[in-house]
């Protein structure tokens, strides 16, 4: 069985990803999908199964924080964020995440752990990728496919000097209720980094300039 395993859409479904899962027999997306439109295309290529990831809307937010199940002779548990994932993994043959943005694959046991990465809008130099499974129920064969991106996709510039404190300035001033376009004029920020600075530390309440740091892949 060929099987399509996405995540982090964020409302984008590129025609290189559709290219991509023709063929799969079902499609698995671990959340972040941001727009039910995104399902409704999915399922045309094949069956699709789908969580809930933490920006969700339109009402993709009312799907299923976790999925548990059977396909293709493997036990499967599928959630958003790395931390929901069962810390016994032994009863399982794959468990899926996303989130992150960066592509993981890693082997426990007999169960592989499988973060597709970003197929969605494009976050700093972070590849977009998603992965293709193919499997007879005991044998596991997966494929990274890398997306490449367009020009104007390239990553937003980082400005010289000290990155952490560039983005304590982004914390900071948000929480002064002031929008990433204000802050980059303000401070004479680059408009797109400050936007993802922005929207990582309005997405991930009580997060860190170094967590944002390491989400970034700085």
């Amino acid at each position: 069985m060929k099987i399509g395993i996405l995540s982090d859409t964020h409302d984008l479904l590129r025609p290189e990803v559709i290219t991509a899962l023709q063929g799969c027999e079902s499609i698995l997306h671990a959340g972040d999908i941001s727009s039910p439109g995104i399902l409704d295309r999915l399922s045309q290529i094949a069956p699709v199964k789908a969580v809930r990831g933490n920006n969700e809307k339109g009402g993709t937010e009312s799907l299923p924080l976790f999925l548990d199940f059977e396909l293709a002779g493997l036990r499967v548990f599928m959630t958003h964020k790395k931390k929901d994932l069962p810390k016994d993994c032994s009863a399982y043959g794959l468990m899926i995440c996303g989130h992150s943005h960066q592509y993981a694959e890693a082997w426990a046991g007999h169960t592989l752990l499988l973060n597709p990465g970003s197929c969605g809008p494009r976050r700093f130099h972070q590849p977009i990728t998603l992965a293709i499974l193919e499997t007879d129920g005991q044998d596991l064969c997966v494929t990274r496919v890398d997306i490449p991106h367009t020009p104007k996709e390239t990553a937003p510039k980082i400005e010289s000097g000290n990155i952490k404190a560039q983005i304590e300035l982004v914390m900071k001033e948000t929480q002064k209720g002031r929008g990433p376009k204000e802050i980059a004029q303000r401070s004479g920020l680059d408009p797109a980094l400050t936007e993802q600075i922005a929207r990582l530390y309005v997405t991930h309440p009580g997060v860190t300039a170094d967590g944002i740091m390491t989400k970034m892949g700085l």
